[in-house]
C-alpha cells in the first residue's frame, strides 16, 4: 500500500526539543538537579547526596573513558551492594560501556567463562571476593583492568588490581559530559544466568528496556517520590530487578547492604525510615523467624 503525505507528516520531525533515545541514565542527572542536596546513597557512616554522587559517576565514566573503555566494550563487576556497585550503574554506560554484574556465589570456573566469553574490558572487584576473582583471572587468555574496591569495614581479602576504585575515579572529571546512547536499542547491561545446566547464558538489557522497567517498576508499587530503599536484594541479580535505576528516577535513598543480617535489617529500617525493600522468600523468612529481641522496635 503507497504512503502518502499528510499535514502531521510536515514541519513535526523529530528534534531535541521533542525527542530523545530513552535511556535510565537521564534519572540520576534530574536527581543530582532537582534533589541536589538529598541523601542519594548510605553505606555505614558514608552518606552521599545526590550532586556527589552524580559527581562520581562522571568521574567514573571519564576515567573509563580516558582509558580507551567505551562504546561496545564490558565492564564486569563482582561485588556486593555497596556504594561502588550502585555507582557502576551510572558511570560504566555514562562511558558508553556494558555493565556486567557478576553473581558473587559463582564458582571461579563460571566467572573466569563469563569475562572471557562477555569479554570484560575491565574487572572491579570487592576485596571479599579477591580470592575467587585471582583464580579466574589466571584461567584467562588476555588480563583485563582489574580495579579493586576498598571497603575498610570488610577484614580480609586482598589488593589483586593494578590501582583502587578511589585511584580510578581520580583520573576522572566531576564535569564529564556524558552522551545517551546514539540508539535507545544499545546494550546498557549484560547479565548471566547461574550456568546449573551447562556455561551461563548471556542476556541483554538495552538503553530502552531499562528505562521503561525502572518506570513500570516505579508505577506498579508504587514507589514515591524520595523513598528510602534498602538493598537486600543483590543487584548482581538482574541489575536489582532495575531498582537502581527506579529509586534513583524518584529521588530516592538507596541503603546499602554488604549481606543480610537480619538483625542488622530491622537496626537500619528503624534507623534511616526505610519504606521499601526487596527480597525472595528466602529473605522474608529470615526476617519472620528473626526473635523478638534482635528486632528494633
Amino acid at each position: 500500500m503507497a504512503m502518502t503525505t499528510g499535514i502531521y507528516d510536515l514541519g513535526l520531525d523529530k528534534n531535541a526539543a521533542s525527542y530523545v533515545q530513552l535511556t535510565p541514565l537521564t534519572f540520576i542527572e534530574r536527581a543530582a538537579f532537582v534533589y541536589p542536596n538529598h541523601t542519594a546513597v548510605i553505606y555505614r557512616e558514608v552518606r552521599q547526596s545526590w550532586s556527589e554522587t552524580d559527581a562520581r559517576c562522571r568521574r567514573l565514566a571519564s576515567a573509563l573513558a580516558r582509558r580507551g573503555i567505551g562504546a561496545g566494550q564490558t565492564v564486569a563487576v563482582l561485588s556486593a551492594n555497596l556504594p561502588e556497585m550502585f555507582e557502576c550503574h551510572f558511570g560504566v554506560p555514562m562511558a558508553g560501556a556494558v555493565l556486567n554484574t557478576i553473581n558473587i556465589r559463582l564458582d571461579a570456573e563460571a566467572i573466569a567463562f563469563i569475562l572471557q566469553h562477555g569479554e570484560a574490558s575491565a574487572l572491579i572487584v570487592d576485596p571479599e571476593f579477591s580470592e575467587v576473582a585471582e583464580r579466574a583471572l589466571k584461567m584467562l587468555e588476555g588480563r583485563p583492568l582489574v580495579v579493586d574496591i576498598v571497603d575498610r569495614h570488610f577484614q580480609g581479602g586482598k589488593r589483586i588490581g593494578q590501582l583502587s576504585y578511589d585511584e580510578l575515579l581520580d583520573e576522572g572529571n566531576s564535569d564529564f559530559t556524558w552522551e545517551g546512547p546514539a540508539d535507545e536499542w544499545q546494550a546498557i547491561s549484560l547479565n548471566y544466568t547461574s550456568g546449573t545446566t551447562g556455561n551461563p547464558k548471556g542476556v541483554v538489557y538495552h538503553h530502552r528496556g531499562a528505562f521503561l522497567e525502572s518506570v513500570g517498576n516505579v508505577m506498579m508499587w508504587p514507589l514515591p517520590p524520595r523513598a528510602v530503599y534498602l538493598w537486600t536484594l543483590p543487584m548482581f541479580h538482574c541489575n536489582g530487578w532495575c531498582y537502581t535505576w527506579a529509586v534513583t528516577a524518584m529521588g530516592g535513598t538507596h541503603v546499602c547492604l554488604r549481606r543480610v543480617d537480619p538483625p542488622l535489617v530491622f537496626e537500619l529500617i528503624a534507623r534511616h525510615r526505610v519504606t521499601h525493600m526487596c527480597g525472595a522468600p528466602t529473605v522474608l523468612t529470615m526476617l519472620i523467624q528473626t526473635p523478638p529481641e534482635q528486632r528494633t522496635a
